[in-house]
């Protein structure tokens, strides 16, 4: 996981790009939009990511860097 792609893909891309993206690459179809990575596991993560992020900036009315936050916090709590 890359945090620059992350943001990258939350500032460019609208929540209907980033759904259609995760379809695509499910189906192993090539991506519309640029979505760095490693491989498509980390793209994946990426796309995923980023909806998240921008999911609770809209539901939620937050601004991006606490959204972001919220997104860490869930991968840590995840881990643990």
């Amino acid at each position: 996981m890359k945090l620059p792609a992350i943001k990258y893909a939350v500032e460019n891309f609208s929540i209907e790009q980033l759904q259609k993206s995760e379809t695509l690459l499910m189906d192993g179809l090539p991506l519309e939009i640029e979505i760095t990575g490693d491989d498509e596991g980390e793209q994946l993560t990426h796309i995923l990511s980023a909806l998240w992020i921008k999911t609770e900036m809209k539901d939620k009315n937050m601004d991006y860097n606490t959204a972001f936050r919220a997104y860490m916090a869930k991968v840590r709590n995840s881990i643990n």
